[in-house]
């Protein structure tokens, strides 16, 4: 028998009031962890001087610095600063399809204040980046309550925008990512693969660990439309009339060799690549995946 959280389903998601609820029906009592966490409880040490940003806890700031300097810093230690965990969710247009009850950017935001969660929950330091053609708003890395809580409203107020461009966005996404850490993106990576799997592979040369989220509505993996329909694309707004169901074989086809391309770079570059289906149970795929990750080492 599966467990509420494993089997929560996106309508009951969606009823929660709060990306926060949602976020915790999405990880209490069934998470490990994203990653094998070094934090170990032993005694927190000093280890760095950072600029004050908002969100930050004013216990943390350091008055001597201020006194000294008249500018706002605050100390960082090694007990909270395990991991950065970058979360990138894609915001574009095409984003905001959904089939079902949610739409892929709901599905995706949803996904990244769990795995959000999560790093808070270690002690570690959840940062976002909301994208379309360009960044559109950007969290850094911190580890405080406030910073989470604002994290949290900004992927709540998420709304689909612009048309997709995927390398552009995460070239100027990398200018937050001070430090290695885990780098996640959920996208419906409608984009070209060759300029996608270039973008990923600077974060990898760069020493992060990446893991890619392809967020697709059911619709689009099964194509079950039949008859004359008129398709249109939700960026551009151009329009197509034609017969779905001669179609259907000819669209699988296509979407294999896009998602196998998609596959077979990340492969290469050492990324994990996971089809998210909008209509699976949110808890079950971060469970499934997350055991996935931990076999895998």
């Amino acid at each position: 028998m599966q467990s509420v959280q494993t089997a929560l389903t996106a309508e009951a998601v969606v009823k929660l009031s709060t990306m926060e609820l949602r976020a915790r029906a999405l990880v209490e009592g069934h998470f490990s962890g994203l990653h094998r966490s070094p934090y170990r409880g032993a005694a927190v040490e000093f280890a760095d001087h950072r600029q004050y940003s908002h969100g930050d806890e004013l216990r943390h700031v350091d008055w001597r610095v201020y006194g000294r300097t008249d500018r706002f810093f605050v100390k960082e230690y090694d007990a909270e600063t395990n991991m950065c965990v970058y979360l990138l969710v894609d915001g574009s247009n095409s984003m905001g399809y959904g089939s079902g009850t949610v739409t892929k950017l709901q599905y995706a935001t949803y996904l990244a204040a769990g795995l959000a969660y999560l790093a808070s929950v270690q002690r570690d330091a959840p940062s976002l980046a909301l994208f379309d053609t360009e960044v559109t708003e950007q969290l850094p890395a911190l580890t405080s309550s406030a910073h989470l809580r604002r994290l949290f409203e900004v992927l709540d107020s998420a709304e689909a925008g612009r048309e997709t461009d995927i390398s552009q966005a995460l070239e100027q996404a990398t200018i937050a990512l001070k430090r290695r850490g885990i780098v996640v993106l959920l996208s419906d990576l409608l984009d070209d693969p060759r300029h996608t799997l270039r973008a990923l592979g600077y974060f990898r040369h760069h020493g992060h660990d990446v893991i890619v989220f392809h967020v697709l509505d059911p619709a689009e993996l099964s194509f079950d439309f039949r008859g004359p329909l008129t398709f249109e694309d939700m960026e551009t707004g151009q329009q197509m009339n034609t017969d779905a169901t001669a179609l259907r074989a000819e669209y699988l086809g296509q979407l294999r060799r896009f998602c196998g391309a998609l596959r077979d770079g990340c492969m290469q570059r050492h990324i994990d690549y996971e089809v998210m289906d909008t209509s699976r149970p949110f808890g079950q795929a971060l469970v499934a995946y997350l055991a996935k990750r931990q076999r895998v080492g």
